[in-house]
């Protein structure tokens, strides 16, 4: 069976932080505005690097804009991988009769 292997993460405080942008913005009351935010830009789901320039997760949770992205920039690699890796789980938990609705935001092309 697979394990997947652990990895410290080194700036707790604001590996959290970011963590939790990401989890307000797909909340259930949330996500719907987070994907009308990156419609209304063009901005592929799984572009990450384009969700923090348009801060669509500050938007759509609530905060200050430029919160996510500073967050993200100020973490190593390592924890920047994870965050990237939580980010792309989450995109996946959307609810299938919205991710059709967006489809074109979920499309690899």
């Amino acid at each position: 069976m697979f394990e997947q292997g652990v990895i410290k993460v080194e700036k707790e405080r604001e590996f959290g932080d970011l963590k939790a942008a990401v989890e307000k913005a797909f909340a259930a009351d949330r996500v719907t505005k987070y994907l009308k935010v990156l419609d209304s830009r063009k901005i592929r789901v799984r572009d990450l690097d384009a969700v923090f320039a348009a801060d669509a997760i500050d938007r759509a949770a609530g905060e200050k804009a430029g919160t996510a992205q500073s967050l993200y920039s100020s973490l190593p690699v390592s924890d920047q991988a994870q965050v990237r890796e939580f980010y792309l789980s989450k995109i996946e938990e959307v609810d299938p009769a919205l991710r059709a609705k967006f489809h074109k935001l979920y499309q690899y092309y």
